[in-house]
């Protein structure tokens, strides 16, 4: 027995002591193979998946690697069944090969006879197959190469792609060299994608995704596809690439609902991909448009399921997934490993945090008590409605307009779910309110005015989650969210870690109604946050109220 800050249990479940000193060392340790569950006030649960191993392994850690972590930071003895488990889940990535071959095109080898002969009896995976060369090869079917990985990683034998890319219409880019430098983690996080030929790219908000995203484009030097999740954020690529790289506006062109250019570097929305005309995708052709040799997939977290299905069509293609946090409410992270590809680089946020690249960060949940009569309202509302009601309580408003016009002197964001709640919060504190029906020109021009100042405060919708730069935004009041997302709460604490030219950092209040689902809901949108070093202190209402 050590004195470690770990308890590892045959479970696959790891317990990690918060309050030990080697706690941040350890939880910086096994982030790359451990996935957060639970994230109370000293003791966090930890668990081991195939997916987070296969996703290590990917990344060049070998089972050698995590066990010695396991051991190095165990109170107790490590189970040996768990140290077996993990060598042998970690030796399933790669025993099965997709290559190319020069007759056949594209054949899945695997130096296992037997395994081989497992997956090939799979009902869904026999039809994508064609003749046996020998014991250990099998050709493939054109056009399943994305289907086949995806069949493959369910049945828990994860296939690693070797078949290679085609290079694309070439088109010239090349990154900027004045005013301006890449930094280590940029550079370092482009080139493991290069070298790795897809996957994705894990990095906080504010610290440059998109910088990321350039600077892959200059090392594949091809026409690019870049996917967005809407029109602002497209805008926003379009004034960094040309500000970052050497491209003319005339290069980059935006598929949107608004415009439909295409240039040799495009940047489309989700939506308008995944529009339907008479049960017809309308725009799919766009994949086919050019010969790209990059598609980049910003917020890949986000993908559509339509967006699955055609990225599996186009295996060929190196493709760039760009997120501030893998977790996907819908379980389908295991599409995003399998046809974008595994996870090439990721950094701690606290570690970004720690070479001032983006700002230190205070989070609060601040505890409502609901009136007795908010309490029976909430009490006798149907279990649907139950968290609406407590989520737009007037208590909660109440302390929402008081944490607001005590921060009037900084730059505010005012963040919810419920579009009637945001409408009355804007009226009672006189400020303008950006949501889904908002125009675009008119969110460009207030989100300038709030960049400049002149308005100190906004009230937004989820519209405002992802890809957006506000890089004096220093506090964000959340009053409602999508229920438990975890993805969220990280997005939403993104909008306000741009560092800030005077120093200071963030602070980030989530407003939570007291022994209601609301508290349920935080306790799990806090958990990647938590697993990110980033500690809740809790607050009541009455403090903030009682300050005006």
């Amino acid at each position: 027995m050590s004195d470690g800050p770990l308890i590892v249990q045959s479970d696959k479940t790891l317990l990690l002591d918060i309050d030990h000193v080697l706690s941040d060392e350890c939880r910086r340790a096994i982030a790359s193979f451990a996935e957060l569950e639970k994230s109370p006030e000293h003791i966090h649960t930890y668990r081991l998946t195939p997916l987070g191993l296969w996703n290590a392994r990917a990344a060049g850690h070998d089972a050698e690697q995590v066990i010695d972590v396991l051991l190095k930071y165990s109170r107790y003895a490590v189970p040996h069944s768990l140290l077996v488990d993990i060598a042998e889940t970690m030796s399933r990535y790669g025993r099965l090969r997709l290559e190319a071959h020069p007759v056949h095109g594209l054949i899945l080898v695997s130096n296992d006879p037997a395994v081989l002969k497992e997956v090939t009896r799979g009902k869904k995976i026999a039809p994508m197959l064609g003749s046996q060369l020998d014991n250990e090869t099998i050709v493939v079917h054109p056009g399943q190469r994305g289907f086949l990985k995806q069949a493959l990683l369910k049945l828990g034998w994860p296939a690693e792609d070797f078949a290679g890319y085609v290079d694309g219409e070439h088109h010239d880019i090349s990154l900027k060299q004045d005013g301006w430098q890449i930094r280590k983690y940029q550079e370092l996080a482009a080139e493991g994608f290069w070298h790795g030929g897809s996957g994705v790219v894990v990095l906080p908000c504010g610290a440059g995704k998109t910088i990321v995203g350039a600077a892959a484009m200059a090392h594949a030097k091809a026409t690019t596809l870049i996917l967005v999740t809407n029109t602002v954020a497209a805008r926003q690529w379009r004034e960094e690439l040309i500000k970052r790289t050497d491209l003319n506006p005339d290069d980059i062109g935006e598929y949107s609902g608004a415009k439909k250019e295409i240039r040799p570097v495009t940047i489309a929305t989700y939506q308008v991909m995944t529009t339907r005309k008479k049960g017809v995708y309308a725009h799919l052709d766009l994949f086919d448009a050019i010969d790209w040799g990059l598609i980049i997939y910003d917020e890949v977290h986000l993908l559509p399921a339509p967006i699955f299905r055609f990225t599996a069509d186009i295996q060929s293609r190196r493709r760039l997934g760009l997120t501030a946090t893998l977790v996907r409410e819908d379980g389908m992270e295991g599409e995003v490993f399998s046809l974008i590809g595994p996870k090439r680089f990721d950094v701690p946020w606290k570690e970004i945090e720690a070479q001032g690249y983006i700002a230190p960060a205070d989070c609060v949940e601040v505890r409502i008590t609901l009136t007795d009569a908010e309490r029976l309202n909430y009490a006798t509302a149907e279990q649907e409605d139950r968290y609406r009601f407590c989520a737009t309580s007037q208590t909660k408003k109440d302390v929402a307009i008081a944490l607001a016009k005590q921060h009037a002197n900084d730059q505010v964001l005012v963040i919810g779910q419920y579009l009637d709640q945001l409408d009355q919060l804007s009226a009672e504190l006189g400020v303008p309110v950006i949501k889904g029906q908002t125009p675009v020109k008119e969110r460009e021009r207030l989100f300038a005015l709030f960049r400049s100042g002149e308005i100190k405060c906004l009230v937004v919708s989820k519209v405002a989650n992802f890809s957006i730069d506000l890089p004096e935004a220093t506090i964000a009041i959340q009053v409602s969210g999508t229920f438990g997302s975890r993805q969220e709460e990280a997005q939403r604490l993104g909008r306000i870690l741009r560092p800030k030219a005077d120093g200071r950092g963030a602070r980030f209040y989530s407003l939570v109604a007291r022994d209601t689902i609301d508290q349920d809901f935080a306790q799990n949108r806090q958990r990647f946050l938590a697993e990110q070093g980033y500690a809740y202190r809790i607050i009541d209402a009455d403090e903030i109220l009682n300050k005006n």
